[in-house]
């Protein structure tokens, strides 16, 4: 006789975890994660005090929260730290959307946001990517209705790595109701170097219903330690505050970022020096007859289809733990040394697929 099972949320049980890149072996490359290959800064890690672990942090980040309102021109009350940008994003979700109430984002965009939406109690909404995997802005335009709560433009985005462009954006937000929240998740910003790129920085006075998103975890290299932060209206701050687990941001990563953020210089050249990486794996990508989009981010999409878990496999044996999607594969830029493998791994894919008639498409 089976004991009874107590009672959960349906959605739930039907939801699937977020799972994370897959662990990589001692002399394999782990591409699966987009984390910086860069360990924190030796200035940071030789300031950073263990002393007071056995008290709570700063509940409300206030020194960090004002050194990030100094940067972006705003309250510090407009600011709100959270562990990792996409934990305040769930608040802000949270806070915005209740059961009967939309969330719109493109798809595909990142993985999370469809179960932060569901935990919520919202549906969510997602628009199709255009053809060159990127937003399409006026099909998210048309799919707000008067139960949209918040939309989620992903710049670059996680995991084909375009990106809007400002005029895009600009279009886009004089037509959203400003009663609408608009998130602009911008955790890949640093790695941005197209100047019609969007940029959050200096559109918050303009559009009142904005918020931008922005993390620690992948320019600044403190993915373990889980921080990042929005910007925005302080009363949606606020609200965002109100929902949030309390005392879940640590006193070493409020401590981290704050030693980052004062060593930022450092930090950009090693972001440049992953950028001269990025571009020497699309060139290669493509002097291999690859169709995928531009990268932006610290990583690239492979719109593998269907063979997408052959070509994971194909990666995997050359030491290249690659993120398998259901469509394709995103490979983080990672260590200088892994471009060589990725690139034979990628060449090897590209031979099965003119080999079998039954693998077009992979480049």
């Amino acid at each position: 006789m089976t004991s009874p099972r107590v009672r959960l949320r349906p959605e739930i049980e039907t939801l699937q975890p977020y799972r994370q890149g897959k662990p990589a072996a001692a002399k394999a490359f782990k591409l699966s994660s987009n984390e910086n290959p860069f360990e924190p800064l030796p200035s940071v890690l030789e300031s950073l005090s263990l002393a007071g672990i056995n008290r709570y942090p700063d509940a409300t980040a206030s020194e960090l929260r004002s050194i990030l309102a100094a940067r972006h021109g705003v309250e510090s009350g407009q600011v709100q730290v959270g562990a990792g940008s996409v934990s305040v994003l769930a608040q802000l979700i949270t806070a915005a959307a209740a059961p009967g109430d939309e969330v719109v984002y493109s798809w595909r965009s990142f993985e999370a946001y469809p179960g932060l939406v569901t935990t919520a109690g919202a549906t969510s909404i997602q628009v199709p990517n255009t053809p060159e995997h990127g937003h399409d802005l006026p099909a998210m335009l048309a799919a707000i209705t008067d139960r949209t709560r918040l939309v989620i433009v992903c710049s670059p985005n996680n995991p084909t790595s375009t990106v809007v462009s400002r005029s895009q954006f600009a279009e886009f937000m004089a037509a959203v109701p400003q009663s609408v929240l608009v998130v602009l998740d911008e955790a890949y910003a640093e790695f941005v170097v197209d100047p019609e790129a969007v940029s959050g920085d200096g559109l918050l006075s303009e559009y009142p219903n904005l918020v931008l998103l922005r993390t620690f975890s992948k320019a600044f290299g403190l993915a373990g330690l889980r921080i990042g932060y929005a910007v925005g209206p302080e009363y949606v701050m606020e609200a965002a505050r109100a929902v949030a687990i309390p005392l879940s941001v640590t006193g070493l990563a409020q401590q981290a970022a704050i030693l980052s953020l004062q060593h930022e210089d450092e930090l950009l050249d090693r972001v440049a020096q992953l950028n001269e990486v990025r571009t020497r794996v699309a060139d290669g990508l493509t002097a291999q007859g690859w169709n995928f989009p531009q990268p932006h981010g610290n990583f690239v999409w492979l719109p593998t289809g269907e063979h997408t878990a052959a070509a994971a496999e194909v990666f995997a044996s050359h030491s290249i733990v690659a993120r398998a999607l259901i469509d394709g594969l995103r490979v983080s830029v990672g260590e200088a040394e892994a471009v060589d493998k990725l690139l034979t791994a990628a060449a090897e894919v590209v031979r099965m697929q003119r080999t079998s008639p039954t693998t077009g498409g992979l480049g």
